[in-house]
């Protein structure tokens, strides 16, 4: 069993893990992050700035994750993430400006409190895998960048 990476456990229940950003930047990808610029334009203005190493990792943090209100919230709460929280799901959830991660969120968050860290990730890290030919997605993808077919694992 792997050892969970603190720093991927996003408080909000988006594991970063399987973030767009934070694999394009693990993988020094330029095709994808050239691919997730004009996505993010608002918060990146070249390929270096499509770049993070984990929401609460010391290293870069992408700019809409470092400006996090979950974050500041969880932080003046004293605990770890939304899975401990007795008000969730609050006004940053239901508020969640994307929402494809808001759904996620709404899935995560049960899932971590239920099973813990270790089983949280895990599913996530499982979860997140074409259907058809077992190739790794990112949170979003809409398609298999191996075999071209439509998924929905959000």
């Amino acid at each position: 069993m792997n050892k969970v990476k603190k720093e991927l456990m996003a408080p909000c229940g988006l594991y970063c893990g399987v973030c767009a950003i934070y694999i394009a930047h693990r993988d020094n990808n330029l095709k994808f992050k050239k691919a997730l610029l004009p996505v993010y334009k608002a918060f990146a203005k070249t390929v270096d700035d499509i770049a993070c190493t984990g929401c609460l990792s010391d290293g870069v943090v992408f700019p809409v994750c470092r400006k996090c209100p979950i974050k500041e919230c969880v932080n003046q709460k004293g605990i770890e993430g939304c899975h401990q929280c007795d008000e969730w799901p609050c006004k940053f959830i239901e508020n969640f400006p994307i929402q494809v991660a808001k759904k996620v969120i709404y899935r995560t968050i049960p899932t971590w409190r239920k099973f813990g860290d270790q089983k949280f990730v895990e599913e996530e890290e499982k979860r997140y895998h074409c259907p058809e030919c077992g190739n790794s997605l990112f949170r979003g993808a809409k398609r298999c960048n191996k075999c071209g077919i439509a998924v929905d694992v959000d």
